[in-house]
């Protein structure tokens, strides 16, 4: 997997105009939607659900945008959207209002990927209730992104600016979203567990795909020993084990292999976000701030910021040049 982390060739240039006493003004290029070059398929194992489940990620035409489909059910799409989300214990849920069987759990990880790697449109077709986990991080969906390869399509990319703070609160954890003070997505979160191997962590980055690359495809989702027999009584995380989860025990990491980085739990916590955050439906300009936040603080706060129009807009999105202008 460490051929994952390798940064991809910058195709981006900027020209800088020539010096003089009468300088071009300077002109964005939009940026282009992007779907996959192939469709590719593999074969993995559900989490929560334990089932063995067939996963194909086919190309899709501008304008698509991401959307699911059990491909074992005849029944309606799923948008990948945040109002369609049904249920966030432990992972985030698409599900459908008026078929109960319709749904897709543990979507976040790829959903993270296609936001990292910037893929717009896809039609994401699995043949049961969730998608695999492979080892509990993105690092996987990257790798099948990369093989099935990445086109540009004749169509203008949009994103969507938050023009003023939107925050969500449940009782010490909040999670906020606001202007950004870059030209992406910016994410600031920490954590506080009582387990010692865990502890207070913070972390910040920019969303480029470098650093989901590099800072956050590889960390893997996490657990506490104690919580494991809840777990399955409640019916999850039936196909968990040291092969695609963390486990804690106090001061101890179970797995034999250790962490993959001292600071893995958050930086999952930031993948995460990332997934969480795609279902806006458009990438995101904001910055986003959170203490303690999960799955459904991050739908919470991108349903308040939509039932506001005030606080967002959305927008041809730049490429990541510019151009002199003639």
């Amino acid at each position: 997997m460490d051929s994952l982390l390798m940064e991809p060739k910058n195709r981006s240039a900027t020209l800088e105009p020539v010096s003089g006493p009468a300088q071009p003004s300077v002109k964005h290029l939009p940026a282009v939607q992007h779907t996959l070059h192939h469709a590719i398929s593999c074969v993995g194992t559900g989490l929560h659900t334990g089932a063995r489940i067939t996963l194909t990620l086919q190309p899709a035409p501008a304008g698509h945008a991401i959307v699911f489909k059990r491909s074992d059910l005849n029944a309606a799409l799923l948008p990948a959207r945040f109002d369609y989300v049904v249920d966030t214990r432990l992972s985030t849920v698409l599900g459908d209002a008026t078929n109960p069987a319709n749904r897709i759990a543990t979507i976040e990880h790829l959903m993270a990927a296609l936001n990292g790697c910037g893929i717009d449109n896809v039609l994401v077709l699995v043949d049961g209730p969730e998608i695999p986990v492979f080892d509990g991080s993105a690092a996987d969906f990257v790798f099948l992104m990369d093989c099935a390869g990445r086109v540009a399509q004749e169509a203008v990319r949009h994103r969507i600016d938050v023009l003023r703070p939107v925050r969500v609160e449940q009782g010490d954890a909040f999670v906020e979203l606001s202007p950004a003070p870059v030209q992406n997505l910016h994410l600031d979160l920490s954590i506080d567990f009582p387990a010692e191997a865990i502890g207070k962590q913070t972390f910040s980055t920019e969303l480029t795909p470098a650093t989901f690359r590099q800072d956050l495809a590889r960390n893997r989702t996490f657990t506490l020993r104690q919580e494991i027999e809840a777990l399955h009584k409640a019916g999850l995380a039936r196909g968990g084990s040291l092969d695609n989860a963390i486990v804690v025990d106090g001061s101890e990491i179970l797995n034999p292999s250790g962490l993959r980085c001292p600071d893995e739990f958050i930086r999952h916590k930031v993948m995460d976000a990332v997934g969480d955050l795609y279902l806006a439906g458009a990438p995101l300009r904001a910055r986003f701030t959170g203490h303690r936040s999960g799955h459904c603080l991050n739908n919470k706060v991108l349903r308040a910021l939509f039932a506001d129009p005030a606080a967002w807009r959305y927008v041809p999105a730049h490429a990541s040049f510019s151009l002199a202008a003639a």
